[in-house]
């Protein structure tokens, strides 16, 4: 194993050192009596031999008896411990990975799929775990075995002794030539269940649109292609597995066998007692287990070090959007909600920046406090990039977007977040509650506050006709609703949270035009009026906002009034004229 994957084993068992440390000293008293009893079993049989005594052999019956038990109760102690220590390391890394992808960007998680994160939270975690409790185990005691053994062995004789373990460094160079392919094959048997666990996840997900275009039998055939990949490369490992694992035990027993040869006749010549060949006998065998287990220790190690190498691969990605050292507070109470813009100019990242063509070209604009701007255009035109771009979902570079005159890369973002709500395209609910679907953002919320901002939202009538109405179950993403009362619930969600400023991406698409203006007309009115930035097709919810921009390929062609954009000849006519005849069409 690498030095580095050697050094991420120790970070991750740091925290938990004293078990680790405990498990590994009674591992140390286990191979101790281990070696200890071989060496009483031998003064028993020469005592014996010489002069046979009933109470004697009742004493060292009941003696290593006693030691048997002790060893026995000392092991349970140890793997107790070790393994204990795996299964926290386990938690661990499962809770260090699930914070880290919270701080990731949106766009790290558009570049790697769902699935293989999961596999890489679960199974690749539980390799880890099995590297750092059996494997463990078993190197500290092959460790403590050979240490303690070998010179007992050599005291005994020393001949006999090299004639046993003549085989052993076989092995080691055995185990050294399947290394590299069992690392490439477990590598290979993790992507394959990656890829499984994809398409299971992206099925599921679109089960409903599998089932309307008639393709469950061509997913089935996807699925059945992905298993038999996987299979086959379960099978490959197994099958070096299978070839190298009886190879070492064999050899492991082959020790036992030259012992066995060539020990009667050191007995015959004298060179050893009956006792002492016993003991040697004994304490061979007791190599042969930990050395046969080097095999499937070896395979611990392989899937840990692949684990290990795509845990960290997660873990070691930095975000993109974070908070500068010296970040600048901002208290929700003092945002005013005035929203600049100056030459903003921002470019998706490709494997081809000069071929690149910029998704915000250089845009300027500025909105009042408790203004209500809509922002119309063609789509691809920049509308959605610029409501990620506020919140600073996007990597927005400095000095180009200001929040009541701070840059907002210069302010915390959990502030800067706090201050917007932002209710985006696809309206995702949880598999829960309406209650706690709106409540998602203030969660303390009073069933009051609920139905104020469901009210406000136009959803509140149509959850009360639900069977068990605020607390009725939504279903995973929100199946059991509507399109339209999704993105009603999605919008009260924002408007009990009562940030300064409120962001809709469209999200009112699948609402009738009468209830988006009435909506936005909620808005719009009160006292503590909130700065509302409408992202729409529905031009004619739009035509009620206090002012109007029309993007185009990535720049606002256009900023007025809905009155002042009709007597001009421009893009906007061009799409108000469209709208009213869609409407008249329908």
């Amino acid at each position: 194993m690498a030095r580095s994957q050697l050094q991420k084993l120790g970070v991750y068992l740091r925290p938990h050192w004293r078990n680790t440390a405990l498990g590994i000293g009674t591992l140390l008293v286990v191979n101790a009596l281990a070696v200890y009893i071989p060496l009483l079993i031998r003064d028993a049989i020469d005592e014996l031999g010489v002069t046979f005594s009933v109470d004697r052999v009742l004493y060292f019956v009941g003696l290593i008896l006693v030691l048997a038990s002790v060893m026995w109760c000392v092991r349970m102690i140890s793997r107790t411990l070790l393994f204990g220590v795996g299964r926290q390391v386990e938690f661990d890394l499962k809770q260090k990975i699930f914070n880290h992808l919270l701080r990731l960007e949106p766009s790290y998680f558009a570049t790697n799929t769902i699935g293989d994160l999961i596999n890489r939270a679960t199974s690749d975690v539980e390799n880890i775990r099995r590297l750092l409790g059996f494997a463990v185990l078993s190197l500290a005691n092959t460790t403590f075995a050979y240490a303690l053994t070998l010179p007992v062995m050599m005291r005994i004789n020393v001949r006999l002794s090299l004639m046993a373990i003549s085989v052993y460094p076989f092995m080691l160079i055995l185990v050294n030539l399947f290394s590299h392919k069992l690392r490439n094959q477990q590598l290979a048997v993790q992507e394959e269940l990656s890829t499984m666990s994809e398409l299971i996840q992206e099925d599921m997900s679109g089960i409903a649109l599998i089932k309307i275009y008639g393709q469950e039998e061509n997913e089935r055939k996807a699925f059945r292609q992905l298993n038999r990949q996987l299979l086959n490369a379960n099978l490959e490992l197994a099958k070096t597995r299978n070839t190298l694992f009886p190879i070492l035990q064999g050899l492991g027993y082959l020790s036992g066998l030259i012992l066995l040869w060539f020990g009667g006749g050191a007995i015959a010549s004298g060179t050893i007692s009956v006792g002492d060949f016993i003991a040697l006998l004994l304490l061979v065998g007791q190599l042969v287990f930990p050395t046969a287990l080097l095999g499937f220790t070896i395979t611990a190690y392989q899937r840990g070090e692949v684990s290990i190498d795509r845990v960290e691969s997660i873990l070691t990605v930095e975000p993109k959007i974070k908070d500068k050292p010296d970040a600048i507070p901002l208290a929700i109470d003092q945002v005013k909600g005035r929203l600049t813009a100056r030459d903003l100019l921002y470019t998706y990242p490709t494997s081809e920046p000069e071929k690149a063509v910029p998704a915000l070209n250089h845009i300027s604009f500025e909105i009042a406090p408790g203004e209500t701007v809509a922002i119309v255009g063609a789509i691809g035109s920049g509308k959605s990039t610029l409501a990620n771009a506020l919140p600073r979902l996007l990597d927005i570079s400095p000095g180009q977007l200001f929040l009541d005159g701070y840059d907002i890369t210069s302010l915390r973002i959990e502030d800067l977040r706090s201050a917007i709500a932002y209710v985006p395209q696809e309206s995702f609910l949880f598999s829960t509650s309406i209650k706690n679907n709106i409540r998602y953002g203030k969660v303390h919320a009073e069933l009051s506050e609920v139905e104020l901002a469901a009210k406000q939202a136009q959803i509140h009538d149509e959850i009360l006709n639900f069977p068990q109405h605020y607390d009725t179950i939504v279903g995973e993403r929100g199946i059991t609703l509507s399109g339209g009362q999704r993105q009603r619930t999605a919008l009260a969600r924002a408007l009990l949270v009562d940030s300064p400023i409120l962001i809709l991406d469209d999200a009112l698409s699948s609402v009738d035009n009468q209830t988006a203006t009435q909506i936005l007309r909620n808005l719009s009115e009160g006292t503590q009026r909130k700065t509302v930035v409408f992202i729409s097709h529905q031009l004619s919810a739009a035509a009620s906002a206090d002012r109007i921009f029309v993007m185009d390929q990535g720049q606002i062609m256009q900023s007025g009034t809905h009155g002042q954009l009709l007597e001009k000849d421009g893009l906007y006519r061009t799409l108000w004229n469209q709208n009213k005849l869609e409407e008249a069409l329908k």
